[in-house]
């Protein structure tokens, strides 16, 4: 793999909206993220720096990107700690500490290979540390086939759990988890 993963660091800010915006131009954005370009674009860099520098969300988090040769992030994932009684993004009370994962985006030269498990591997690897993460769960889209098909080849399976998509709420959010080994 000609990709480095690794955690962002404080320093590298701008780098992670260049590809969040990306990813919101990406033609599954409407389905696979809870913000819109015009929502991220008007986020000061207060916000982005926040982020790289472990605060996301209101919560611990770890930023895991993938980095090109040239130095380009290629993809990035965030894993959170969701703490038991807090709100999650969804604003429903979480029932107990486990880690979350969001705003996984992979820039498309760089899917179908090696770069998203990667991603994975590192963020999930990160919430095993977390104490009292038994569990990481994620949310995805009812029509994001392509996106549920990595994640149950990960190891993630179905919980059952369903939570209407915000803007649209005919249309469902699954969730999914995996439990430490």
């Amino acid at each position: 793999m000609d990709y480095e993963i690794r955690p962002i660091r404080a320093d590298e800010w701008a780098l992670a909206k260049e590809l969040r915006l990306a990813a919101l131009q990406d033609e599954a954005a409407p389905i696979a993220f809870l913000e819109t370009y015009e929502e991220a674009l008007a986020r000061p860099d207060s916000f982005w720096q926040d982020r790289a520098s472990g605060n996301s969300h209101g919560t611990d988090a770890r930023m895991f990107v993938a980095v090109g040769p040239d130095g380009r992030f290629v993809g990035s994932v965030v894993a959170l700690v969701e703490r038991a009684g807090a709100e999650d993004y969804f604003g429903s009370v979480v029932e107990r500490t486990q880690g979350a994962i969001v705003g996984v985006y992979v820039r498309p030269e760089a899917r179908g290979g090696a770069v998203i498990r990667g991603l994975f591997d590192a963020a999930v690897a990160w919430a095993w540390t977390v104490d009292g993460i038994e569990r990481v769960r994620l949310y995805v889209h009812e029509d994001n086939a392509r996106a549920e098909a990595f994640y149950l080849r990960y190891g993630f399976v179905r919980t059952g759990g369903v939570t209407p998509m915000a803007g649209d709420p005919s249309k469902l959010e699954r969730e999914m988890e995996i439990r430490k080994p």
